[in-house]
């Protein structure tokens, strides 16, 4: 049985620089890594391949944010991919830009993308929750469909590269042992 490993985001090129798109930039990350290319099934972008040394299969689902639970869950389904399996990758508002948490169960905070996936498959995924920050005041959505900033786009490579080791280090160890990795390193490189 493979691993799922989702990356949301947005289809189509008006979207690619936002924020709500970190999960396809890591999933890209991670096919590049693999030596995968991306085909379509599912209703999303999905590639199939070795990422340290487990079988695993990558999606980037195409539904658009609110709906991503039904390619995911199609997937898991397809694949007879256990819930504990499933690894999504996500922005999230709740850590500073740069941090990284990798998280197992627990609520949706308000993320459609999250509460799609709860709707169609269930809560107790692992999650590489990547941190876009909060915006200091305005509206929460134009800021999260808006693209990374001039600051913080020298930063977003690292953030990308790390939050695809933390995936690595889920396949190679286990979300627990993970964890006690990436949440150790609160220095360099994005780990807080």
């Amino acid at each position: 049985m493979p691993w799922l490993v989702a990356g949301l985001g947005n289809p189509g090129p008006q979207y690619a620089g936002n924020r709500h798109n970190i999960g396809f930039m890591v999933a890209d990350e991670l096919a590049r890594r693999a030596g995968e290319t991306f085909r379509d099934k599912f209703n999303a972008r999905m590639a199939r391949g070795q990422l340290s040394g487990q079988d695993a299969v990558l999606l980037e689902p195409l539904t658009f944010m609110n709906r991503s639970g039904t390619s995911i869950a199609a997937a898991a389904t397809f694949f007879k991919v256990d819930i504990g399996q499933v690894i999504v990758i996500h922005d999230e508002l709740d850590l500073p830009f740069g941090a990284l948490r990798i998280k197992v169960g627990g609520g949706h905070g308000g993320h459609n993308g999250l509460r799609s996936i709860f709707q169609h498959l269930g809560q107790d995924f692992v999650r590489i929750r990547c941190g876009i920050g909060r915006p200091a005041h305005g509206d929460v959505t134009g800021y999260v469909l808006g693209d990374f900033s001039a600051d913080e786009r020298p930063h977003l490579a690292q953030l990308i590269d790390t939050a695809a080791d933390a995936v690595e280090s889920v396949l190679r160890v286990g979300p627990g042992p993970a964890m006690n990795t990436f949440h150790a390193d609160k220095g360099k490189g994005g780990r807080a």
